[in-house]
């Protein structure tokens, strides 16, 4: 299944275009990619500190350089930390997009909670995000993607409810279930409360009434989205309310994570999300707020969309017998694809959504790394998992990264690291999709999260597989 390391896998790919990386006597020279110090956005000891530390326990120039680059891109390029009446507020773009995803904000700063109690600026900063994930929830729980202020959006034609501050109103379950994931995680890193606030509570009804909207019961929807668009998955089939579903329990999502829109309104991936997400928020209602009704309440939900998925996800495979469904309809129609973004099917155990050795979680994992998935690619240089976002033969980094953090196998992840590590281009970061047999041709050369993912997949290889980076 594996391609094979390239022969120069010791001095790194040479892109064309890539200069100054070898001296006259062929030594690696890797500079810095970050910005200087007088021009990073935001500035943490804590991660300077745990940058310095990995840093010296990789033996491979190169890869040390590509985690020296990509683990605080998210703080040195794309966070604007300020401060409402002494409350912190944090905005952050995504990158070469100047605008803020529920999704994208939550996981670029995942991977610092580890460090909060160590700098307290770190900690207000990922406090001031929560408040603003409350912020956007509230102005509107249907879009994934917000403004700073009262701007219009340029996507203002949009056949949908688009109001002032808005950058994009796709639908998408995972947007509601990111901003709960990292203040779970906030909360029992530092045990600060302070952002349980009552907009707080209010939002996270507002998640709730959201979701149980979205189980469409009544077979009505209060949301619809259209785009004209010679892209037809920026658009929603049906007059903008998707696909006919069945109800059966589960939560239709218009759009993937990849913001493209569902085949099936149920897709899976997102659904096993929220069930993690809800009973989070239960344990936070009960032990934060102490409002045991709202608690039950989400864990009903939970058991419900949990039982929905037990029944419909599950389709049996000619080749790996009983896996999961990326996409249904509750009628006995469903897709069986992989798609590369998070949540995926290959990134369930990342999400704390289905145990590693499960062995459905297995059983799907070798099929989405499998010709058998439509969406993975296998060329001269990658194989991984892309997707419709950005055409067919693009493998996503991301999917590699996360093929990494799920695996077991050593010589796995160290071909995996191979293959991160000869795809930057030269850039010295990481990207969205790159053609499988030519690393130069990639989307999105400053895409943030894709950056941190990787510093997040280094650490953890740092303190798990210590060997991996050494050897």
């Amino acid at each position: 299944m594996f391609i094979k390391s390239s022969s120069l896998a010791g001095l790194g790919f040479i892109a064309a275009g890539r200069t100054n990386l070898f001296d006259n006597n062929l030594s690696p020279i890797f500079e810095s990619k970050r910005p200087a110090m007088s021009q990073r956005n935001f500035v943490s000891v804590a991660v300077d500190n745990m940058i310095a530390e990995v840093k010296a326990t990789i033996s491979d120039p190169e890869l040390g350089w590509l985690f020296e680059n990509c683990y605080p891109n998210t703080l040195d390029t794309t966070v604007k930390y300020t401060e409402v009446n002494g409350v912190p507020d944090t905005f952050v773009i995504t990158g070469d997009i100047n605008a803020m995803w529920l999704r994208d904000s939550s996981a670029q700063v995942w991977p610092y909670l580890p460090l909060v109690n160590m700098d307290p600026n770190l900690k207000k900063m990922i406090n001031g995000i929560i408040n603003r994930q409350v912020k956007c929830i509230l102005l509107d729980p249907y879009a994934n993607a917000f403004l700073p202020g009262n701007e219009v959006s340029e996507w203002k034609s949009d056949i949908t409810q688009m109001k002032p501050g808005l950058h994009e109103r796709k639908w998408e379950i995972d947007s509601l279930c990111y901003p709960i994931r990292l203040a779970y995680h906030f909360w029992k890193a530092t045990g600060n409360t302070e952002s349980f606030t009552p907009e707080w509570k209010k939002a996270m009804q507002t998640v709730v009434k959201t979701f149980k909207d979205q189980q469409r019961k009544d077979g009505k929807s209060p949301y619809s989205f259209m785009r004209n668009s010679p892209i037809s998955s920026d658009t929603c089939p049906g007059r903008g309310f998707g696909n006919p579903i069945k109800p059966v329990g589960l939560i239709c999502s218009n759009f993937r994570p990849s913001d493209d829109s569902t085949i099936f309104l149920f897709l899976i991936p997102s659904n096993y999300f929220a069930v993690v997400s809800l009973r989070q928020l239960a344990e936070m209602s009960a032990k934060v707020l102490k409002d045991e009704t709202f608690a039950k309440e989400c864990k009903a939900l939970a058991d419900e969309v949990e039982t929905a998925l037990k029944k419909y996800a599950v389709a049996t495979h000619p080749e790996f017998g009983n896996i999961l469904s990326f996409e249904v309809d509750g009628f006995g129609n469903r897709l069986l694809i992989d798609d590369s973004n998070v949540p995926s099917l290959l990134a369930l155990p990342y999400l704390g959504a289905i145990g590693i050795n499960d062995p459905l979680y297995q059983a799907t994992r070798k099929f989405a790394l499998s010709p058998s998935n439509p969406y993975f690619f296998k060329g001269k240089v990658l194989e991984g998992v892309g997707g419709p976002h950005v055409g067919m033969d693009f493998v996503w980094s991301m999917s590699i990264v996360m093929r990494i953090m799920t695996s077991t196998d050593d010589d796995e992840i160290k071909t995996s690291l191979n293959m991160l590590k000869t795809s930057h281009a030269g850039t010295g970061f990481m990207h969205e999709g790159i053609h499988k047999d030519d690393p130069s041709n990639f989307t999105r050369k400053w895409f943030a999260w894709s950056n941190t993912l990787f510093g997040e997949m280094i650490l953890k290889l740092h303190h798990e597989r210590p060997h991996l980076l050494k050897g």
